[in-house]
């Protein structure tokens, strides 16, 4: 099983469950579809980091989150980044809903193994983009991680001018259009700690259903 269809399993909710021939043949057709019509584009934007009586600041952003800010440890800059499948996997997921729930739950699982495959992909550029001049990246950061709240979400997608740019919007709810997107703050360290890229292993929420490694 190869890592794509690791993770649509592991977003499927299996943990450590055997996974039957149907599911595996409907994620591998799931996976053809989206690829088919997704339209991938990021976008990302550096800023200085600076400490201020326990809170850290860079752009407009002022936040006392601890799990950012451990996040953030010996960096001295942060990398504003966005990024999203496109909005015909919306539809194309929409239209699945209709048409056959089952098979609608599974795309959706899969649609988010592909973001963050392609979120990875886009963090394997930036760091071999940055280090170049010595700096080496943190794990990606988003809002509603720990204790950062998802409401910095739309001072991110203003910052990076994401509408514009990439077609990435936000509702007064938070909810990201489309709704296979992604923002994340990235540090910059002078430090090579090699750190993971994202996810789970960031995450304080520990008892997540979809959390990996999670028994």
């Amino acid at each position: 099983m190869d890592w794509l269809t690791k993770e649509a399993v592991r977003y499927l909710g299996y943990k450590n469950s055997p996974v039957d021939t149907q599911t595996l043949s409907l994620i591998k057709e799931a996976f053809l579809s989206l690829k088919s019509v997704a339209r991938k584009k990021s976008i990302c934007r550096v800023f200085d980091l600076k400490r201020e009586d326990d809170r850290l600041l860079f752009a407009d952003i002022s936040t006392d989150s601890r799990s950012l800010m451990r996040n953030l440890e010996e960096c001295e800059k942060v990398i504003l980044f966005g990024a999203t499948l496109g909005s015909e996997v919306d539809r194309l997921i929409d239209w699945m809903s209709i048409i056959d729930i089952a098979k609608a739950v599974v795309m959706q699982s899969c649609a988010e193994a592909l973001l963050e495959e392609y979120c990875d992909a886009c963090q394997d550029e930036l760091a071999v983009e940055f280090e170049k001049e010595k700096y080496f990246l943190r794990p990606r950061f988003s809002p509603g991680y720990g204790d950062f709240s998802i409401e910095y979400q739309k001072n991110i997608i203003h910052l990076l001018d994401s509408a514009k740019k990439i077609g990435l919007t936000i509702t007064d709810s938070y909810m990201m259009s489309p709704k296979k997107s992604v923002t994340a703050i990235i540090g910059l360290s002078r430090r090579d700690r090699r750190c993971c890229k994202s996810g789970c292993e960031v995450c304080e929420k520990t008892d997540c259903v979809f959390r990996r490694n999670s028994k």
